[in-house]
């Protein structure tokens, strides 16, 4: 007999998964490229900390010394009346890197040598192979006390006050007759029967000496008095000099005190003697005006060469100065070089030492 009810379906096939695509294969340029980014990266990477035979100095921060730091004025005068000022006198700075402690990195040469306010050097023209952190930081600030007396001292003289110091003799100048005649320790009370009350009594004395002449000295010496006769010798400036290293103690009339933290070297004398004049003086000779400066100075006024002066006009402009002080001599002076030049007491020593 005939059915005439469908035949029901069986069961339906599986369905397989698709296979996944294939990959395209990394062709040859494909893999260098990305050799070459990978190596790129670790290149920059160790560029980063690897550290470069170069001393890189750029410009540094500037400070008022009419103003103050943390609510400590930077210049402070017991002693004397004070006056205000309008102005600011910004003393001006240079960082750097590449000494001992504080190297150069590849990157940081790299920057310096794209940037105009920096300047790239090789660090045995910058530091002596043989300099320790601990002896470049003892210079710097033994440089920066040193320049604040010497700011104070000439300040004080030019606004006329006495300024008494003792003329201790730190050594003699090899080859003058000054050498077996002066000791270490010896001082200059006298010269040609006139007293030696300071040291720009000794300079002016000087002034007047042609050299060649004979003088007399007199002499305090292991606290006995004595005479001395020198032949003096002649400057490298033309004038005479006896031939001694002079290491002058003051008495200062007015107590005046500098703080400021993290800055070494000599170069901010100039602009420590204008503020403490301002501060001294009723007349405001800042004016409103911002002032930056560079200079050494020492205690007779006289305003010597500095070095960086590229970083720190550039500092100067950054910080809002229109008017820049600076010597007409620079110097492109590295850490073993005396800024005073007497080639004899060597950079750790202070600059206050001069040949006379």
């Amino acid at each position: 007999m005939l059915d005439d009810q469908p035949t029901p379906p069986g069961p339906a096939d599986p369905v397989l998964p698709a296979e996944p695509p294939e990959r395209p294969r990394a062709t040859p340029r494909a893999l260098v490229l990305s050799v070459g980014m990978l190596l790129t990266a670790a290149l920059a990477g160790v560029l980063v900390v690897l550290p470069a035979p170069y001393a890189v100095t750029s410009p540094g921060p500037t400070r008022d010394v009419l103003g103050e730091a943390d609510g400590t004025p930077l210049i402070q005068v017991e002693g004397a009346q004070t006056y205000p000022s309008s102005g600011e006198l910004r003393l001006t700075t240079i960082s750097g890197t590449g000494g001992p402690g504080y190297p150069s990195y590849v990157s940081a040469v790299l920057r310096g040598w794209a940037s105009r306010t920096s300047v790239v050097r090789p660090v045995e023209e910058v530091f002596p192979p043989d300099a320790t952190q601990e002896q470049i930081d003892e210079s710097n600030t033994e440089l920066m006390v040193s320049s604040q007396e010497n700011a104070t001292v000439a300040a004080l003289t030019e606004l006329g006050y006495d300024v008494p110091a003792t003329l201790v003799v730190a050594g003699t100048v090899e080859g003058s007759d000054a050498e077996g005649r002066l000791e270490e320790g010896d001082v200059l009370t006298a010269m040609d029967g006139e007293a030696l009350p300071d040291y720009q009594t000794l300079v002016r004395r000087l002034q007047d000496i042609t050299p060649g002449d004979v003088v007399t000295l007199a002499v305090t010496r292991h606290g006995q008095e004595t005479e001395v006769e020198v032949t003096t010798g002649e400057r490298e400036d033309g004038g005479a000099q006896i031939g001694v290293y002079v290491n002058p103690s003051f008495d200062l009339p007015v107590d005046v005190t500098i703080s400021i933290d993290g800055i070494g070297g000599p170069s901010a004398g100039t602009m420590f003697a204008l503020g403490i004049v301002d501060l001294l003086t009723p007349e405001d000779e800042a004016d409103g005006e911002v002032i930056a400066g560079t200079g050494t100075i020492d205690v007779t006024g006289d305003v010597g060469p500095i070095g960086g002066i590229r970083q720190k006009l550039a500092g100067a402009r950054r910080d809002g100065a229109a008017w820049f002080l600076a010597p007409r001599a620079t110097a492109s002076r590295s850490w073993g070089t005396c800024p005073t030049g007497c080639a004899w007491c060597g950079w750790p020593r202070c600059t206050r030492r001069a040949r006379r």
